[in-house]
């Protein structure tokens, strides 16, 4: 069994794709770049979209890197041994360029050979997709494999035929690239036990590659439109491999935990793998700390709120401290504590972290403070309701959680603590926990139907579907960007967008509310631009060519490729853009549109707080 460090694993994957001719990229934002479909980067790929749908990267048609992903699904699921709400992929991507052989020999070849990972071939096994009425059985990634699995003198039944829920990606929002895949599985069993034959619901078998071949677009009517150019989109979890390389079947038990981990027992005074409910409650505690860490910490930094993004901070810091309660933790301000520990285990590769130190602690500190209250608040208030009331239901709990953000489970145990202590009127059969529970579900169910009814059109459309309103709201948003900086000053950086078909929406850093005399100065520049008829052109440059040019941007990469730099500006005498003039320079995905005159009259309709340092405005065209 190869021993390796996540700082080996993470350099061995780029250098081995460099090698074959892919260029190394950078981490991308955990925060999308306009894109209101998805509140996170969720896979390597979501930065990629534009260049799926044909755009021609800066840096190639082969492309390697390790992306730092969020997915929020799976928040119920963490505790085990392999579920993380924070996690890194590993991916290298074909842009019109190889397709399936080449992709699922390069991933063999990786996984497999002395210049890889040298994995015992016998304990692997993989899934094609076995077709439906959107695309075919993938024959061709299937006969791939076989050839493979026959040379090796591997059983053709752990080449499993799996439905879409098995083998299928994406898209990564509503719409978008995707496609049919095949998944690579590792045993974690004993060595002596490996199965002949391939089965999903054997926990041994381990999911550490999925190949993705976006052979078709999912357009705004759900149909699946064949893409003219044919992509390859990879992803090797970082963390489930780094454990099998190791010969672990628990992920915190890897370099990437094991000091979180530690520093958790130390706050707590409990030990990990002590019983069931503790070794759960310290990995909860560690993958939520280390994400809350990661979304405060990104360049584009997003603190606890009541909305979007920051809605999920606030959940997974209150989570992570309501485990902490329950593992006895007694110092106050300690979530800090574990972010020291993630700062400075992943320094090296993300320094934005270390460079963003004070702003996650002050925040951690923030909502733990606001927390305690919380709970102090919900506690007084479960009395209220004990005193009157003989019987509770699942509503009562419910109401604590939505009015005072009381975690069930507290309620629960608060409710089991009292009974045995005093002499309340109310009734707690045997029964009554899953009574409860299945009540608070029920009315859960109601609260999530309603906001995904609401949610359904705020998530209709967006840059994704890079439609002709959307695109003039893009270029408008660099526009707006640079008439901020103009009448604000250059302290002014974007924290985040969304732009749909109807209007846009900026984020960027600021102390002050705007004032009236502001905000009309700000579209007064923005509606002299759109008069000038600027020409919107774009380069490709070096990051360091784009610091220097003052172009705006996140220069959080190590590996020097190229990015899109688009100007707005007038043409000079000889039909070129006047870049020494611009008015906007921003490093960008696109797509935008060619000059400035279409875009018809910018308003401003709100300017408001959307965070500590950080306003909000809310922009329309109107034509």
């Amino acid at each position: 069994m190869t021993s390796m460090t996540s700082i080996e694993l993470r350099q061995k994957y780029l250098d081995f794709f460099k090698l074959r001719n892919h260029a190394i990229i950078g981490s991308a934002s955990l925060i999308p770049e306009n894109d209101p479909t998805v509140l996170f980067t969720t896979a390597g790929m979501h930065p990629l979209v534009p260049y799926l749908l044909g755009g021609k990267h800066p840096a190639g048609s082969r492309l390697v890197g390790a992306q730092k992903c969020i997915r929020t699904g799976d928040i119920e699921e963490v505790g085990d041994k392999t579920h993380h709400t924070f996690f890194e992929m590993m991916g290298n991507w074909s842009l019109g360029d190889y397709f399936k052989k080449e992709s699922i020999n390069y991933s063999w070849e990786f996984l497999t050979d002395a210049q890889g990972l040298s994995l015992d071939k016998n304990r692997l096994a993989v899934s094609v997709f076995v077709g439906d009425e959107d695309s075919g059985f993938d024959q061709e990634a299937y006969d791939a494999w076989s050839v493979i699995f026959t040379e090796n003198n591997l059983p053709l039944e752990r080449i499993a035929r799996l439905p879409k829920k098995n083998n299928w990606w994406g898209p990564a929002g509503v719409t978008g690239p995707c496609g049919p895949d095949t998944e690579i599985f590792y045993w974690v069993g004993e060595e002596n036990k490996v199965p002949a034959s391939f089965n999903d619901d054997n926990n041994s078998w381990v999911e550490i590659w999925n190949n993705v071949f976006m052979q078709y677009n999912k357009n705004t009517d759900a149909k699946f439109e064949l893409l003219q150019q044919k992509n390859v989109d990879t992803g090797l979890g970082l963390e489930r491999t780094l454990a099998a390389l190791n010969g672990l079947d628990d992920n915190y038990q890897t370099d990437l935990f094991i000091n979180i981990v530690h520093k958790i027992e130390e706050l707590s005074g409990h030990k990990y793998g002590e019983d069931v409910e503790t070794t759960r409650s310290i990995r909860i505690v560690a993958d939520h700390l280390k994400a809350a860490t990661f979304i405060i910490g990104d360049d584009k930094g997003i603190v606890s709120s009541n909305t979007d993004q920051g809605y999920v901070v606030r959940r997974l810091i209150r989570r992570a401290v309501r485990y902490g309660r329950q593992l006895n933790i007694q110092k106050e301000s300690w979530t800090k504590d574990v972010a020291a520990v993630v700062i400075n285990d992943y320094k090296e590769v993300y320094g934005e972290l270390e460079k963003h130190q004070q702003f996650i602690f002050d925040n951690l500190d923030k909502e733990e403070e606001k927390f305690s209250r919380t709970l102090e608040n919900g506690l007084k208030e479960l009395d209220k309701i004990i005193q009157d009331k003989k019987e509770l239901t699942g509503q009562d709990l419910f109401n604590l959680y939505q009015s005072f953000g009381f975690p069930v489970e507290l309620s629960l145990e608060e409710l089991k603590s009292r009974k045995k202590s005093s002499s309340h009127n109310y009734v707690l059969k045997a029964d009554t926990g899953e009574f409860l529970l299945q009540g608070f579900a029920a009315e859960m169910k109601k609260h999530q139907d309603l906001s995904r009814t609401a949610s359904a059109g705020r998530f209709k459309g967006g840059l994704a579907d890079a439609g002709d309103e959307t695109v003039k709201l893009h270029t408008t948003a660099h526009l707006l960007l640079a008439a901020l900086r103009k009448v604000l000053g250059d302290n002014v950086v974007q924290k985040g967008s969304n732009i749909t078909a109807e209007r846009l929406r900026l984020d960027f850093s600021h102390p002050d509310k705007m004032t009236p005399e502001q905000i009309k100065q700000v579209e007064d520049l923005v509606n002299g631009a759109i008069k000038e008829n600027y020409t919107v052109s774009c380069e490709e440059l070096s990051l360091d060519k784009a610091r220097q040019r003052g172009a705006m941007g996140v220069f959080n990469s190590k590996y020097g490729e190229l990015v899109k730099v688009y100007s707005i500006s007038h043409l000079d005498n000889y039909k070129k853009p006047n870049l020494k003039m611009a008015f906007s320079q921003e490093i960008c995905g696109g797509p935008h549109v060619e000059n400035t005159g279409i875009l018809g009259n910018f308003k401003i309709q709100k300017e408001e707080a959307s965070s500590a340092g950080v306003r909000r405005i809310k922009a329309i065209l109107q034509s």
